[in-house]
C-alpha cells in the first residue's frame, strides 16, 4: 500500500463506542467476557484434542486449526477495543492500522477456506466412509490445512499491495479497529479499483468456498436420505450439524458485509456486523462444537475424571 508524500495524515482516530458514552462500561464488560471466553473455549478445545488420542482424527485436526485461528482472530482486535474503550484519543499510526488490516484479512480469509475444507472432510466421511481413512490421511490433511493458510496469505498480500490510497486530511475511522472498508471511505483518491479488487478477492475467499460448502451439504443430504433407519440418518447428520451452524453464522455475516455495494452500506451497521463475526464467532465456535459434540464432551469428562 502506498501513501502520497504530501498527505498530512499519518495516524487515524478510531471512534469505537465514543458516539455512545453511556454504553462504554457495558461494552467494555461484554468485550472482556467475550475475549476471556474465546481464550478459554478455544484453548480448551486445543488441549482436549491434543491429549485425547480418540480425537486424533482429520475432523479434529481441522478443528484444532479453527480454534487456533479463532484465538488469533480474537486477539487481533479485542484487546485493542478494550484499551481504547475509555481512551479520550484512541489513535493508531498508519503502520499499525495497515498491520491490523492485513492480519484481520488473513485470518478471516483462512477461516473461510478452512470451513470449506471441513465441509469436504464431512462429505467424504458420510458419502464414502469405507475409504475415508485412505482419502483423508495425515499428509492430505496437513496439505489441505497448509493450502488454506498459504492461499489466504497470497490473496491477502495481493489485496493489500493493490491499495494505493491518498488521504487529504480526514482521519476519523468509524470503527472499533482499523478495517479496510472504513479506511477506503477516508481516501480522497478514486477507490473504485480498490472496491473491485475487494469484490474480486471476495469471490475466491467467500462466494466460491461458500458455494463449495453448499454443494458438499447437498451431497451429504442425498447420502443421508438414502440411509434407511431414522437413527442412522440422525447419527450421520449429527456429525456435521456443528460445522453447518458455524458456517451459517460466519459466512452469513461476512458476505452481508463485503459482497454488497458500498453505496448501500451503513458505517454503523458494518461496525457492528464486524463485531459479530470478529468477536462473537470465535467465542461461539468452541461452544457450538463442545455442546453439540459427544466426543468433545467425552474427552472433557475423561480429563476431569483423571484430575479427581
Amino acid at each position: 500500500m502506498a501513501i502520497d508524500n504530501t498527505t498530512a495524515v499519518f495516524e487515524f482516530l478510531l471512534i469505537g463506542i465514543s458516539n455512545y458514552p453511556e454504553w462504554r462500561v457495558t461494552f467494555f464488560t461484554l468485550v472482556l467476557i467475550t475475549y476471556l471466553s474465546t481464550l478459554l473455549g478455544n484453548g480448551l478445545i486445543i488441549f482436549l484434542i491434543y491429549f485425547d488420542p480418540h480425537l486424533h482424527t482429520p475432523m479434529y485436526f481441522f478443528l484444532t486449526n479453527l480454534s487456533f485461528l479463532d484465538l488469533c482472530y480474537g486477539t487481533a482486535s479485542m484487546p485493542q477495543a478494550l484499551v481504547h474503550c475509555f481512551s479520550t484519543h484512541p489513535y493508531l499510526s498508519y503502520p499499525q492500522c495497515l498491520t491490523q488490516i492485513s492480519v484481520s484479512l488473513l485470518l478471516a480469509t483462512t477461516e473461510c477456506l478452512l470451513l470449506a475444507v471441513m465441509a469436504y472432510d464431512r462429505m467424504v466421511a458420510i458419502s464414502n466412509p469405507l475409504r475415508y481413512s485412505m482419502i483423508m490421511n495425515g499428509p492430505v490433511c496437513v496439505w489441505l490445512a497448509a493450502t488454506s493458510w498459504g492461499a489466504s496469505l497470497v490473496l491477502t498480500t495481493m489485496l493489500v499491495l493493490s491499495l494505493k490510497l491518498h488521504f487529504c486530511g480526514a482521519n476519523i475511522i468509524n470503527h472499533f479497529v482499523c478495517e479496510i472498508l472504513s479506511l477506503l471511505k477516508l481516501a480522497c483518491s478514486d477507490t473504485s479499483l480498490n472496491e473491485l479488487m475487494i469484490h474480486t478477492t471476495g469471490i475466491f475467499t467467500l462466494l466460491l468456498p461458500f458455494g463449495f460448502v453448499l454443494l458438499s451439504y447437498v451431497r451429504i443430504a442425498m447420502t443421508v436420505l438414502r440411509i434407511r433407519s431414522a437413527q442412522g440418518r440422525l447419527k450421520a447428520f449429527s456429525t456435521c450439524s456443528s460445522h453447518l451452524t458455524v458456517v451459517t453464522i460466519f459466512y452469513g455475516a461476512t458476505i452481508s458485509m463485503y459482497m454488497k455495494p458500498q453505496s448501500k452500506s451503513s458505517p454503523d451497521q458494518n461496525k457492528f456486523i464486524s463485531v459479530f463475526y470478529g468477536a462473537l464467532t470465535p467465542m461461539l465456535n468452541p461452544l457450538i462444537y463442545s455442546l453439540r459434540n459427544k466426543d468433545v464432551r467425552g474427552a472433557m469428562r475423561k480429563i476431569m475424571a483423571k484430575r479427581t
